[in-house]
């Protein structure tokens, strides 16, 4: 019976404790949940979700909605982030808080910290705040802030890509604070078999040989070394015109015919210097005959030679003015006749003669120019003659139609023009199809020697993102966007000065494909 008590009263205590820990268990469970802060719910519930959209979705769905941040930001497990009160993210720890925002202003990206402490805005200036970045090809970098306003700035600019890993070190008093984040901005992300799929094909950005070259505009123009304004030389009346404007014409052509007095008087002043030419020669022969034959004086002699002498040169000087004009002592009925006559083979491009018109002797009636070369003529910026010497090598091409050229430079000015601050070159072309013609607008390409430049990629490579000049660059999971600004480029080659490392591998071809991508994941994250 002893027993049987004893058996009764365990169990009744047993059944007693059972109860008491499952009241004081409700008990507990009620005071926690009323007691705790807003704030430090919040903590908690940033630490589930990682981001305060993601109340109510089931964790596959929190997860897919994480990849695409609007922001391009990511946070690990672990980091509380929530909407600040200036539009960046908040992370808070106890009481201590941070809001990050990355602010870009004048082509510059900087980022922008506020501090709290429970919930009240502290003073920046007491804080000291480090930034670790590490970049996706290992490089780390670390940025310090300073104090401005009621924020700390971070002393130097957050340069492109802004894709990294990113570590924020706080120390404000005694109390200390770390946070962790990503930045994604411009990635793609793509494995191994997507990059095959897509046709993007990878090379390294290394030394390469770069012809510099420019362009600059010109014009064709007639070959000035080539080219007669064909002048009478004498004043006369146009007796006959032999040739049209537009006519090609042969070297000694006939052009035109012009009656004209001084012609008819140089003429008549040559056949006068024959006949005392030949009448002194006769005098001087017969008196060098009768000298040696001890008849006449040597006096006489002499004199018959100095006479013969003057007249030599009479006659000469009559021959070499009609040698001049370019026409001989002529027929004794038509001295008068003067044919104008072509100085070499080519075209004629201005005709200003007619029948019947009195030309002056410096009129210019014809103007020829053999087209079998001509001349590119260029102008040149003055920034730019350092790059025009003579012997570049040129290429030439037609504005109003498809057709190309090869050349060197010819001519540099060593002057340049007062109002438009340019120099003049040339090219001298070879024109046997009479393709070029004289007025017509050319492009003209300046190529100089070739340069050894440290980085250079594919010209296919470089995309337009934002305004801005892009390389897709390889990295573990995808591709990043990488500004960069180019220098030199040929057709083979363009230089990059800045923005790219020599080794780097980069989308050599397809990287359009991926410049799609990247538009169609903006705008799935634009939600």
């Amino acid at each position: 019976m002893n027993i049987n008590l004893s058996k009764s009263k365990v169990i009744a205590a047993g059944v007693t404790a059972i109860i008491v820990l499952a009241v004081a268990g409700i008990y507990l469970g009620g005071g926690s949940n009323g007691g705790d802060k807003p704030g430090d719910g919040s903590h908690r519930e940033a630490v589930a979700h990682a981001d305060t959209e993601h109340h109510g979705e089931k964790a596959s769905e929190k997860h897919d909605h994480d990849s695409q941040h609007a922001d391009g930001e990511h946070h690990p497990a672990g980091a509380a982030a929530s909407a600040g009160p200036h539009g960046g993210k908040l992370y808070a720890e106890d009481k201590l808080a941070l809001e990050v925002n990355m602010i870009e202003a004048a082509g510059e990206a900087r980022l922008q910290v506020w501090l709290f402490n429970d919930g009240k805005p502290l003073a920046p200036d007491a804080a000291k705040l480090e930034l670790v970045l590490t970049r996706p090809d290992g490089e780390v970098q670390e940025i310090g802030f300073t104090p401005e306003k009621d924020f700390l700035r971070s002393i130097v600019p957050i340069a492109e890509p802004h894709v990294f890993d990113a570590r924020l070190q706080l120390q404000y008093g005694k109390q200390a604070m770390q946070v962790r984040f990503s930045q994604e901005e411009g990635k793609v992300e793509l494995d191994q078999a997507q990059v095959a799929a897509s046709g993007v094909k990878l090379e390294s950005a290394g030394a390469a040989k770069v012809k510099t070259s420019i362009t600059l505009p010109g014009e064709i123009r007639f070959n000035e070394d080539k080219t007669a304004h064909v002048v009478p030389r004498l004043a006369g009346v146009v007796e006959q015109v032999a040739v049209s404007l537009g006519q090609q014409v042969k070297k000694g052509q006939l052009l035109a015919v012009v009656a004209s007095a001084g012609l008819a008087e140089q003429r008549s002043e040559l056949l006068a210097a024959q006949k005392r030419f030949t009448f002194a020669r006769t005098t001087y022969e017969r008196e060098k005959k009768l000298w040696e034959e001890k008849i006449s004086a040597e006096q006489d002699y002499q004199q018959a030679r100095q006479v013969m002498n003057e007249a030599e040169i009479a006659l000469q000087n009559a021959r070499q003015k009609l040698d001049v004009l370019g026409t001989g002592a002529g027929s004794p009925g038509a001295l008068n006749r003067y044919e104008i006559r072509a100085p070499f083979n080519g075209l004629v491009t201005e005709k200003h003669i007619a029948l019947g018109e009195a030309v002056a002797a410096d009129a210019s009636i014809f103007t020829i120019s053999d087209l079998s070369t001509v001349w590119a003529e260029i102008i040149v910026p003055a920034k730019d003659l350092n790059l025009v010497r003579l012997g570049e090598k040129a290429r030439i091409s037609a504005t109003a139609f498809e057709s190309t050229a090869s050349g060197s430079i010819s001519y540099v000015g060593a002057l340049l023009g007062e109002q438009t601050r340019t120099a003049k070159a040339r090219v001298t072309l070879a024109n046997p199809d009479m393709a070029w013609r004289p007025g017509l607008f050319v492009n003209v390409e300046v190529v100089s020697s070739d340069v050894e430049v440290a980085v250079a990629v594919q010209p296919q490579a470089i995309q337009s993102v934002d305004d801005k000049q892009v390389v897709f660059v390889r990295i573990a999971d995808g591709f990043m966007v990488q500004p960069v600004t180019a220098g030199r480029a040929d057709s083979r080659h363009v230089e990059i000065v800045k923005g790219l490392k020599a080794g780097a591998r980069y989308a050599a071809e397809g990287s359009f494909v991926l410049k799609s991508e990247l538009g169609k994941s903006s705008a799935e994250h634009a939600h």
